[in-house]
């Protein structure tokens, strides 16, 4: 029987497990990165770790979240990260040089390699064949110090692309197409490997654009061969050496098969306020906008910025209009100053950032209040953007940029004859904003800087026998990431301050949450479906086990907040029953009697309702492993016992 491309790497890099569907498989890794936003956590967890030195091939850390710097944290937080890359052989990304996935695929990316990040868009890697995993902080530090990474292994969905992209629809609008399709739930548990014809018609930017969202699908990740096209890529950034052609097997056997025709696709829009939640551009024509954000590690490619300086070229910004545009690395940037398209945007009143996240995790440039913001970012969860009741709309570059003339949602269509943008045969190389590690000789003498705003990450305890607490708050369906533990600029500084960053905890839900947690000693979380939904930011794990949660129960859960939940030391719980869920009210007295006992058995646990007297019964969403490291009390006491 032959393989698909995620089996082969998967085959080529199995530690432990066995590849069955569902069973927990443990992979070697060859390179990790982190951001600034993450990095710190990660970075503390490693250092409790004693390791020396990381064991990856490659592990680099990015700074391009927190560079909005209106106080000292920020700072502080640059430079601490900066001397443990410097004492234990990281590879740092000075700020200014731009968005870790972006750069990663410029100049680090390796076909066939395996790559976990601490940044759920680290699939943005499949573009070129990587196999590559958003991930909590702490898996990420396990991995730097030589420790397998693992997964449920996945089932294999593959989607056969025929035709070709019509003139003014873009890569965006095809996973765009595919959200719609398959919504924020249709990829867990699944690696998408994109296949067909179509594919020879993608440059790599465009499949990084794809492989980027399809987090949103909730996929494990998402992956394109590794081709010709993947070859010039790398050629042209003077990495040839690091190509390997990689494909699936002719007899490769897939659980799902689906087929899209790219030429039947038009310009689309993820509508407020859900990824999936997909229209198309001209059912929204007319539509006042009041801002235009273009770039993120989504869109923020060099042929994304060339179209939109050509559509911006001798032409002027809507006045009621705000355009702001972000390259996604200084190479970008760099080559749009040499080539004269960054005076063309410039001209037109688009205001540039820097190469960095920017907007897109609400630092800066929050819209109006109930404005309609037009981005193309890759979320547009309610009150990410920093503006509560804002509209936030998804689409393509080119989209964003034509309706930011014409101050109207506007089908791009309506430009008339496409613009032709060809890759560069050579992109133009200065790596002087990434600092290689030093040798080991010089890395005992480096001191690590830790600012006042760093704080020791919370540790949990060895699970009780019994846990007796509080329905301390109960949610719904598709709570984000951001729900749980919001980003933005007065909040992302503090994320390597978890006892001030506990104030926030659910904010957007219940202001109320922390005060509760405090007064009660903590509780249980009550969920819906798709509980975690989004980012991989382990600090949505983190600051509930600080404000002491013991446990979520839930009717599903998103692949990297589970697996965070686990790693904390906190029991993700699935109920058995749906129904059950509406038997349990908020501040209802729960008992879990047999916890330690049920869970050192299997993962069936029994519930008490003490206020309505009743019982019921749930799954542990662990897998034998796991359970051994939330009976631990976490990964990080798990690691330490098997060191000892």
């Amino acid at each position: 029987m032959g393989m698909t491309i995620a089996e082969k790497i998967i085959r080529s890099h199995l530690v432990s497990g066995e590849m069955k569907p569902g069973e927990d498989i443990g992979l070697r890794i060859d390179q990790t990165l982190t951001q600034d936003a993450t990095g710190t956590m990660a970075y503390l967890e490693f250092e409790a770790m004693g390791i020396p030195r990381v064991k990856t091939e490659r592990s680099v850390a990015y700074i391009d979240h927190n560079t909005l710097q209106s106080g000292f944290e920020n700072a502080d937080d640059h430079r601490y990260i900066q001397s443990i890359a410097k004492k234990h052989g990281i590879y740092f990304s000075r700020p200014g040089n731009g968005i870790c996935h972006q750069l990663h695929l410029e100049r680090f990316g390796v076909p066939g390699k395996t790559l976990i990040g601490s940044d759920s868009h680290t699939p943005t890697g499949g573009g070129i064949g990587m196999l590559a995993f958003g991930a909590g902080g702490l898996d990420v530090a396990v991995a730097m110090g030589g420790g397998e990474y693992h997964i449920a292994m996945p089932k294999m969905l593959k989607i056969n692309l025929t035709g070709r992209l019509s003139p003014w629809v873009s890569a965006k609008d095809v996973i765009l197409a595919v959200l719609q399709r398959l919504s924020v739930k249709g990829g867990v548990g699944k690696i998408i490997e994109y296949g067909g014809e179509g594919i020879s018609t993608l440059t790599v930017p465009e499949r990084a654009t794809i492989t980027n969202m399809g987090t949103e699908l909730g996929a494990t990740t998402s992956i394109f061969p590794s081709d010709d096209i993947t070859r010039q890529f790398l050629k042209a950034q003077g990495r040839e050496d690091s190509w390997i052609e990689l494909k699936s097997d002719k007899d490769a056997v897939y659980d799902e098969i689906i087929g899209l025709d790219l030429s039947a696709l038009e310009p689309l829009a993820a509508c407020p306020h859900s990824p999936d939640a997909v229209k198309s551009v001209k059912a929204l024509s007319g539509i006042k906008v009041d801002q235009c954000c273009i770039g993120s590690c989504t869109n923020s490619s060099y042929p994304d910025m060339m179209r939109v300086a050509a559509i911006l070229k001798g032409k002027t910004v809507h006045p009621d209009v705000s355009l702001t545009i972000g390259c996604g690395s200084k190479q970008v940037y760099h080559m749009l100053a040499q080539n004269g398209a960054l005076a063309d945007i410039i001209a037109s009143g688009a205001r540039v950032l820097e190469c960095a996240c920017g907007p897109c995790i609400g630092m800066g440039q929050s819209p109006k209040s109930g404005g309609v913001s037009l981005r193309t970012f890759n979320r547009n969860f309610e009150g990410r953007s920093g503006t509560a009741d804002a509209q936030v709309y998804l689409v393509s570059p080119e989209t964003a940029a034509v309706s930011a003339l014409t101050g109207v949602f506007t089908d791009p269509r309506t430009l008339g004859d496409p613009v032709e943008i060809s890759m560069p045969e050579k992109f133009l190389i200065n790596d002087n904003l990434i600092v290689p590690p030093i040798s080991e000789a010089l890395m005992e003498t480096v001191e690590i800087e830790h600012g006042p705003n760093i704080k020791p990450f919370p540790t949990s305890e060895i699970l009780p026998d019994k846990i007796e607490k509080m329905a301390i708050l109960k949610v719904g369906d598709n709570i984000t990431t951001d729900h749980i533990m919001p980003a933005g600029a007065k909040i992302l500084p503090y994320r390597s301050n978890i006892p001030y960053l506990s104030n926030f905890c659910f904010g957007v839900c219940d202001k109320e949450f922390p005060a509760r947690c405090k007064e009660q000693g903590g509780g249980i979380i009550i969920g819906g479906h798709n509980y975690g939904q989004g980012s991989s930011r382990e600090h949505a794990a983190l600051v509930p086990l600080y404000l002491g949660i013991k446990a979520v129960a839930a009717k599903s859960y998103a692949r990297i907040h589970c697996a965070n939940l686990a790693n904390a030391g906190l029991i993700p719980l699935q109920f058995q029953d749906e129904a059950d869920y509406d038997k349990i009210d908020q501040m209802d007295e729960l008992c879990l009697p047999n916890i330690r006992k049920e869970l050192e058995q299997g993962t069936e646990v029994t519930m008490k309702n003490l206020t309505k007297n009743s019982t019921m019964k749930l799954t542990a969403v662990l897998t034998a492993r796991e359970r051994e490291m939330v009976l631990a009390g976490g990964l990080l006491n798990y690691t330490k016992q098997a060191v000892e």
